[in-house]
């Protein structure tokens, strides 16, 4: 396989991971852990494992000048990201929560074509197109609405988190052309963990271990080694061969996911709404994924 291959491989992986995610969380959070308390779980564990396997990496120095950009990405794709869609999804539904979550690869063509100059081809953008009606139509679909206590504050937090995410897979672009992976992510996830802990700090240590159900720790460190961990390295991975909105449009696949797992677990049911959305959505990644010159990709 083509390095290219191997790329939307992975980046088809982490959507599969995210959309497990969604289920396997929710049995977690907050019955037995506090949203903020699992944030700082996930990147403190993460970071740990960064540091233990960057050891048997390359030996690589990173340049002073370039610790500036990774704090960036440090802000932008671990603690903002994470601590605000958390905190947006306790104030507004979780409908338009992620109604507002997958407008990021709209959000990334744009900052790419500002930031990056780069060129917004009329294939993309309609295939970014039809994959946010398929994602949105598969969302809305069948679902109620549930109490939202402030729905202003928790959909402008959960579109902060997007445009976040957008600045990140932008920003951590030329670190990936400069450096290898495990060079500069273990510094990105300790920056990440100094960032959140703060917000999390009371919440993890009100977390009762003793008491854990032996289920909801194997939760846990899926979420923590396969969620975050692994598919954090499978994103880098990705973005080392494909563009950052090629990268962010497979964010329409982790719904589609969500709803096979849950249909597959008998949690959910299939319906022809639900196939017709994940055909548009099919279709948006296959026409924003094609590369059809040379140059692109």
């Amino acid at each position: 396989m083509s390095k290219r291959t191997w790329a939307l491989l992975a980046a088809t992986i982490v959507s599969i991971i995210y959309g497990v995610t969604f289920t396997i969380a929710k049995d977690v959070m907050p019955k037995y852990v506090e949203p903020f308390g699992f944030i700082t779980m996930r990147v403190g564990g993460s970071m740990l494992l960064f540091w233990l396997v960057s050891f048997f990496g390359p030996k690589e120095k990173i340049a002073k000048e370039d610790f500036p950009r990774i704090v960036a990405a440090a802000l932008f794709g671990v603690a903002l990201n994470m601590l605000t869609f958390f905190k947006g999804l306790s104030y507004t539904s979780p409908i338009m929560g992620a109604v507002l979550m997958v407008t990021t690869p709209m959000i990334v063509l744009v900052l790419s074509a500002i930031i990056m100059k780069e060129r917004m081809l009329k294939r993309k953008v309609f295939g970014l197109i039809l994959g946010l009606a398929g994602t949105i139509t598969l969302i809305l679909y069948g679902k109620s609405m549930v109490n939202a206590p402030n729905a202003t504050l928790g959909n402008l937090l959960v579109f902060i988190n997007a445009v976040s995410y957008g600045f990140y897979l932008i920003i951590v672009k030329k670190l990936m052309d400069k450096y290898n992976a495990f060079t500069f992510v273990k510094w990105i996830y300790t920056f990440g963990f100094l960032m959140v802990l703060p917000f999390g700090w009371n919440e993890f240590n009100a977390i009762d271990f003793v008491n854990l159900p032996t289920d909801i720790l194997w939760k846990i460190g899926f979420v923590v080694v396969f969620s975050t961990f692994f598919t954090y390295l499978l994103n880098l991975i990705s973005m080392r061969e494909l563009k950052p909105t090629t990268v962010a449009v497979f964010i329409y696949l982790q719904p589609l996911f969500a709803t096979i797992f849950a249909v597959g677990l008998g949690k959910d049911d299939l319906s022809l709404v639900k196939l017709l959305s994940a055909v548009l959505i099919f279709t948006g990644v296959y026409l924003v994924t094609q590369k059809r010159v040379i140059s692109e990709k």
